[in-house]
């Protein structure tokens, strides 16, 4: 699972910040690993040693655009070939090669000068009590504008929220509210959250200033955000040489900590603190208001460009007309790599980010259920495409422009399955699957793993936007039903995810020394392979519900089914 910095908040992941009860339905006694009906055996031993291999201090982290990823890549293309699937990538290939630009800070550090309604001006540097973003597409920049709080910066019909109305941005600098405001369900608040850049941009804003909610500050704390705050940003290459970017009239961005924010509202209609205070209660929108100040923000980057592959392999169907559809499975391959030596390091001290769970362990089930489904006595009756994503944790790149440019035509693809991050810590007893309200995805997961003793719970962590930070969000925005599959918080689950995420994850912890639960992995795997098989061999594919707000909003042409 990608950061939540890595797709838009300059801020550190702090899942679980508080803890978060949930109860599961009890799970009725599990089956046999291999099942009545000749379903394959899945065997610990085997996730283990793949696990071992992409996890191994000798592919260093796996890095986009590293060696080590590289080596990961050839490995799945490896197991691909040898199970006899077909190559999906570009020119009859495994891979399918993407160019990414790594956009870097440069020599001189960012800065943002704020000038209050007296001619008074107060300076920050990037890394102190403000964070400047990196432009994909210029290098150096000096934008000096007026200041406009447009709230939370949501622009969303079917949410009924326009926090733009009657404001007049033209030129200007938007000042947003980190997050949405509270109420809102999770999953399309996350969505409608994620494009902001896209509203402010078509009012025709040209740059976003993000300040802390109560709720945000205390999930997310500055010091987080600044510890990630001289990572670089990275965006995949379109045909048009440039750095893809969905909002490229929003020309800088920025977040900043209370001293500057509090500058920012100086002489303000409103306080920053009353604005915060009704931001606070379920369903407060503070209104937006021109403000009294005005903002000088620089920017200095430097590029490069580097190459990463995806890894795509394809199960042709059993059925003859079914086989023209495809079911997705999808995995990224990806890490961080090697954490950069800090002071007071030894020269054995373990920097290599190795991403045994995030996310050796999802490729390795990826790999399990491409065994299983290619040496099923029958096919499946409609096709499989197995995606190693590359560039996850720079944000779902490799997905995103898989999506974009897939083997087959997207509207072939009916359903997507992600594997990401599943904790095998402990023996789970339910899953959940995020985005699972929105479409027969959902039932078709619950059905599958039901045999099991698997139950399915809902999303035990809504205010983590989950829903929006892994690759299956890629295939939602071109319209296709969707699920990110984990282990969930049944039977000592969430105290597990609770201790991983404040400790192992994206640290070097999370290796091969972890008392990691393979019987669960091969668990997860036989799951994966039941919700697969159900996906691919029913009569009717799995389609959006009427009235979805993601059916309606990315695929409103497609036929729907009745919610139960």
């Amino acid at each position: 699972m990608k950061p939540a910095h890595a797709i838009g908040a300059l801020a550190a992941v702090a899942l679980l910040a508080s803890p978060i009860a949930l109860t599961a339905q009890a799970p009725s006694a599990p089956t046999s690993t291999a099942q009545a009906q000749n379903d394959p055996a899945f065997a610990p031993e085997s996730f283990r040693a793949t696990v071992a291999f992409l996890a191994d201090d000798l592919l260093e982290g796996r890095d986009t655009g590293s060696r080590g990823h590289e080596i990961a890549a050839r490995y799945v293309a490896s197991r691909f070939e040898a199970l006899g699937l077909k190559p999906g990538g570009d020119g009859g290939s495994w891979y399918q090669r993407i160019t990414f630009q790594q956009t870097d800070p440069g020599t001189t550090p960012g800065s943002i000068a704020i000038t209050g309604p007296g001619g008074a001006t107060q300076r920050w540097t990037h890394g102190t009590d403000v964070l400047v973003g990196l432009s994909p597409n210029e290098p150096a920049l000096d934008i000096s504008a007026p200041l406009v709080f447009v709230g939370y910066g949501i622009e969303n019909k079917r949410l009924g929220i326009d926090d733009y109305a009657g404001l007049d941005v033209r030129g200007k600098i938007v000042v947003t509210l980190r997050g949405y405001p509270k109420g809102l369900p999770s999953e399309e608040a996350a969505h409608a959250a994620a494009t902001k850049a896209q509203a402010a941009q078509a009012h025709g804003a040209i740059g976003m200033v993000g300040v802390g909610t109560i709720l945000s500050m205390k999930t997310r704390p500055w010091a987080q955000s600044v510890h990630f705050a001289d990572e670089p940003s990275f965006a995949w290459v379109g045909a048009d040489g440039k750095a893809f970017d969905e909002a490229p009239g929003i020309r800088i961005t920025a977040t900043v900590n209370e001293p500057a924010a509090l500058a920012l509202f100086e002489g303000a209609p409103r306080t920053l603190a009353a604005i915060r205070t009704l931001a606070d209660k379920p369903g407060g929108r503070p209104k937006g208001f021109a403000l009294t100040t005005r903002i000088r923000i620089q920017s200095d980057s430097s590029t490069k460009r580097v190459t990463s592959p995806n890894v795509v392999a394809i199960l042709p169907g059993s059925d003859p007309a079914l086989k023209a559809e495809y079911v997705v499975l999808s995995a990224h391959l990806d890490h961080i790599g090697i954490t950069p030596a800090r002071p007071g390091d030894t020269p054995d001290t373990d920097r290599i980010n190795n991403g045994a769970l995030d996310n050796a362990a999802g490729i390795a089930t990826m790999l399990e259920v491409a065994r299983a489904a290619a040496s099923a006595p029958v096919a499946p009756r409609r096709s499989l495409i197995f995606l190693a994503s590359t560039a996850e944790e720079k944000g779902l790149l490799g997905a995103d422009y898989y999506a974009r440019h897939p083997s087959v035509p997207i509207s072939a693809i009916v359903g997507n399955v992600d594997l990401d991050m599943p904790l095998l810590l402990y023996r789970f007893t339910d899953v959940t699957a995020f985005g699972a309200d929105h479409s027969t995805l959902g039932p078709i997961v619950a059905g599958a793993v039901a045999p099991m003793g698997i139950g399915l719970s809902p999303d035990p962590m809504p205010a983590e936007t989950i829903f929006v930070r892994s690759d299956h969000y890629m295939f939602v925005k071109q319209g296709v039903p969707a699920v990110f599959l984990a282990t969930g918080f049944a039977n000592g689950g969430e105290k597990q995810w609770g201790a991983f995420l404040g400790g192992a994850y994206h640290h070097p912890g999370d290796d091969m020394n972890q008392e990691i639960d393979w019987d669960s992995g091969a668990r997860f795997a036989e799951a994966n392979y039941r919700i697969m098989r159900a996906m691919a061999d029913a009569d009717t594919p799995p389609r959006w519900y009427a009235k979805d707000f993601f059916g309606d909003s990315f695929a409103p042409k497609a036929a729907k089914a009745p919610r139960p």
